[in-house]
C-alpha cells in the first residue's frame, strides 16, 4: 500500500497536486477495506470528514498556510469531538455528542487536519490492551497479539495505514506502548507543553495527548501543532555528540526483559555510538515501593468514572476492581506528594550527566488481543506490568518521552522498540532532542512504515 506521509500530503495539497477532499476519500476507502478486520475505529465520520475536507480545500485555495493542510487524522476516544460521542471503551458512558472540541482537536482542525474517525480505547483507558464491549482491536503486523493501549485503537490505524498520523494520550504509556507493539513512532510529551485536560485531572497530571507517526517527522509536524509551537517541527540536534544513559535494569520483580527486547536495546546503543554519540551505562533508581505510582493509575481511574458521572457497578469487573482499590488507596493517604518528590530527586541524581535516556521499549512482546476485558483485574495487571514495565515512571515525573522501532521480534511476529527519555524544559527542549535523535536513527536505519498484509484472525466481536 503507498501511503504518503502527513509532510508529503502537506506539500501535496499546497502544491495542488492532489486536494484534501481527494485524501480524505482515499483515507476512508482504507479504513472500509482495512478496519472490519482489525478493529481501529468507534466512529467513522465519513460524510462529517468530506465536509471538512471541502472547506481546508477552500482555505487552501484561500492563500491560507496550513501546516497540517489535507492531513487525514484519528482521534482517539477519549477527549470530545464535537457533534461525536466519547465513549471512552464504555458502555456506561453517554451516546449523546459532545457539544464542544477538545483543545487539541481545535489546534488540528485550525491546522487544516481532517477528523476521519474517533479510535477504540478499553474502558476508561485503564489497561495496556485494546479491548471492550465494543470489539477487540488487533495489530496490524500479527492480528493474534495486541495492538497494546490504551491507544490501541490510533495505532491500529497508523501502523496499518488507514491513516498517517492519530491523535493519542498517555497516562501510564498510552502513547508509547502502541508504538512499541505496532512499530510507530510515538511521543509523550513532558507536562504542560501540550493541553492535558482530560477526566477529571489527567490522571494528577500524568497524562498527557501527544502524536503518533510512522516517521519522526510527522510526529514531530503533529507534535508543533498540538503544543502550539511551530519550531518543534523542525528538530535539530545539538552542535555535539550526545551523552546517551543505557538503562536496561528492570523496573519490577514483576517483570522479566525478553532478551530479544533487550538485544534491541543493544543494538541501539551501538548505532547510537556508530553516529557518534557517547553511550554510558546506566542504573535508573526505579521506586521500590510501586504505590504512588499504583495509587495514581488506580484513584485517577475512580475519579474518572465519578467525573463522568458512571456508577462503579456499570463498569466493567477489572476496572471496577481497579476503581475501588484507587479509592482505598486515597483513604490510605497513598496520594501524598512527599514519596513522589524523592523518587524525583533520586531519579535526576542518576541521570545527571546524560543528555537521553535509553530504555527498551517494552520487556516483552503484547500479549494476545482478544478477550481482556472479561478476564479479571489481577490477570490484566499482571499481562499490563509484566510486558509493559518502563513507562509509567516518566508519567509520574513528568517527563518527555519518546518510542522509536528498533527491529523484529520472530517469534512473536511482532515489531521491536526502543525508549528515549529527556529531561523535562519548559520551552520543548527535551522533545525536539527526542525527535531529532528519532530522525537520525530512522535514517540510519529506516523502519517499515505499514505493516505487512496480514491474515486476519478475528473480527470485531
Amino acid at each position: 500500500m503507498t501511503l504518503l506521509t502527513a509532510a508529503e500530503t502537506v506539500a501535496a495539497v499546497r502544491a495542488g497536486s492532489t486536494s484534501a477532499v481527494a485524501e480524505t476519500r482515499a483515507a476512508l476507502d482504507r479504513i472500509a477495506a482495512l478496519d472490519p478486520s482489525l478493529g481501529a475505529f468507534q466512529v467513522v465520520r465519513a460524510d462529517a470528514a468530506l465536509a471538512e475536507a471541502a472547506a481546508v480545500d477552500a482555505r487552501v485555495a484561500a492563500g491560507e498556510d496550513l501546516p497540517l493542510a489535507g492531513v487525514p487524522i484519528a482521534i482517539k476516544d477519549n477527549v470530545p469531538v464535537a457533534g461525536e460521542p466519547m465513549r471512552e471503551g464504555s458502555a456506561a458512558t453517554s451516546s449523546a455528542p459532545r457539544p464542544a472540541d477538545h483543545e487539541v482537536v481545535v489546534r488540528l482542525r485550525a491546522a487544516g487536519a481532517i477528523v476521519v474517525g474517533i479510535t477504540r480505547v478499553p474502558e476508561l483507558c485503564v489497561f495496556g490492551t485494546t479491548d471492550s464491549v465494543y470489539g477487540t482491536t488487533r495489530n496490524p503486523h500479527n492480528p493474534e497479539r495486541t495492538s497494546g493501549g490504551s491507544s490501541g485503537g490510533s495505532a491500529a490505524a497508523v501502523a496499518s495505514g488507514m491513516v498517517a498520523v492519530a491523535h493519542a494520550a498517555d497516562g501510564m504509556g498510552s502513547i508509547r506502548i502502541p508504538a512499541a507493539n505496532c512499530g510507530l513512532v510515538g511521543i509523550k510529551p513532558g507536562a504542560g507543553l501540550v493541553p492535558a485536560d482530560m477526566g477529571a485531572h489527567s490522571w494528577f497530571g500524568m497524562s498527557e495527548n501527544g502524536p503518533l507517526a510512522t516517521t519522526a517527522a510527522d510526529a514531530a509536524l503533529v507534535l508543533a501543532v498540538m503544543a502550539g509551537r511551530p519550531e518543534l517541527a523542525r528538530p535539530s540536534l545539538p552542535d555535539r555528540p550526545l551523552r546517551v544513559g543505557l538503562a536496561t535494569g528492570i523496573p519490577t520483580p514483576l517483570a522479566r526483559l525478553d532478551p530479544t527486547w533487550k538485544s534491541a536495546a543493544d543494538r541501539t546503543a551501538a548505532a547510537l555510538r556508530s553516529l557518534g554519540h557517547e553511550v554510558v551505562d546506566l542504573a535508573i533508581p526505579y521506586p521500590a515501593d510501586p504505590v504512588p505510582v499504583l495509587a495514581r493509575w488506580f484513584a485517577g481511574a475512580a475519579d474518572d468514572a465519578a467525573h463522568e458521572g458512571l456508577a462503579l457497578r456499570d463498569l466493567e469487573p477489572r476496572v471496577r476492581a481497579h476503581a475501588r482499590a484507587g479509592r482505598l488507596l486515597r483513604r490510605l493517604g497513598a496520594l501524598r506528594p512527599g514519596p513522589v518528590e524523592r523518587l524525583r530527586a533520586g531519579v535526576e541524581a542518576a541521570t545527571a550527566d546524560v543528555d537521553v535516556i535509553l530504555t527498551p521499549g517494552l520487556a516483552q512482546p503484547g500479549p494476545v488481543a482478544e478477550g481482556w476485558h472479561r478476564r479479571g483485574w489481577i490477570a490484566n495487571l499482571r499481562a499490563n506490568i509484566g510486558y509493559a514495565p518502563y513507562a509509567a515512571l516518566w508519567n509520574l515525573l513528568g517527563w518527555p518521552a519518546a518510542v522509536v522501532p528498533a527491529g523484529w521480534h520472530d517469534a512473536a511476529r511482532v515489531p521491536l522498540a526502543v525508549q528515549l527519555v529527556a529531561h523535562p524544559a519548559q520551552d520543548g527542549a527535551g522533545e525536539a532532542l527526542l525527535l531529532a535523535l528519532a530522525a537520525q536513527l530512522e535514517q540510519a536505519a529506516p523502519w517499515p512504515r505499514i505493516a505487512a498484509p496480514a491474515s486476519a484472525v478475528g473480527s470485531e466481536s
